[in-house]
């Protein structure tokens, strides 16, 4: 499952009764080197998608980490792109990237739940964040990003199909939830991460309250379940005028 490279079990123990944030500041060395970080044709699948739609000027990378989704915002963007987090440890990483070609770079450290931002982009993407907020949290995480946003721009990022419950996935997320949850119960301070808790009805809804028109985007390359829908999608919302 992981690199020779990456965490060891006792690496990610404390990480994981560490706080969110500072346990990402303590997987950052080897971060890149786990399955926690998006696979690069997930990214090159959304940067396909995303560039028909454009053009963009100005791109932010939300919950960048360390800083994999400029992949997808420099090809895209013709002026700048930028990365935010709130783990110094990921933001460190991010900053000593090959910066790429033609945009300008910049990495602010800051929470998603409260932006330094106020229409400022075209495109904001996110990539494997969203297991870190509760459900509660997503009208305020939305509100950010439409805030951020200039009038037109889009919020995009990958959603993957979840596991039915004939499938071994679907247990192993189960176990891995509940764990979380009684770890939480137990141990302070918590540490968010669920997997099952960011549905995408729920996500349409928030992003249209939020005042976002929502569209669902197949990514072919990763194929259909049984019942015929996809097994990932891109979700574009784009902020209204």
């Amino acid at each position: 499952m992981f690199r020779p490279e990456g965490p060891t079990l006792r690496e990610l123990a404390v990480q994981a009764l560490s706080s969110v944030e500072h346990g990402y500041d303590l997987l950052a060395p080897k971060f890149d080197h786990t399955p926690f970080r998006t696979p690069g044709s997930v990214l090159d699948a959304v940067a396909e998608q995303l560039a028909p739609l454009g053009p963009y000027d100005d791109g932010l990378d939300l919950c960048c980490g360390t800083g994999a989704g400029l992949e997808v915002l420099a090809p895209l963007c013709r002026r700048s792109v930028t990365g935010v987090d709130f783990s110094a440890g990921m933001l460190e990483v991010a900053r000593r990237r090959t910066p790429p070609a033609g945009p300008s770079v910049s990495w602010v450290r800051a929470d998603a739940r409260a932006l330094p931002f106020a229409g400022a982009f075209d495109l904001v993407v996110s990539f494997g964040a969203f297991g870190h907020f509760l459900p509660a949290e997503l009208p305020g995480l939305f509100a950010q990003v439409h805030a951020a946003l200039r009038p037109g721009g889009r919020f995009a990022f990958p959603v993957v199909a979840p596991p039915r419950p004939t499938e071994p996935a679907y247990w192993m997320l189960l176990g891995f939830d509940t764990v979380m949850r009684v770890r939480n119960a137990l141990w302070r301070p918590p540490f968010v991460m669920y997997y099952r808790a960011f549905r995408l009805a729920d996500v349409r809804r928030e992003l249209r309250r939020a005042g976002f028109e929502v569209e669902l985007y197949a990514l072919p390359a990763f194929g259909r379940r049984r019942d015929g829908s996809p097994r990932v999608r891109t979700v574009v919302a784009r902020r209204t005028a």
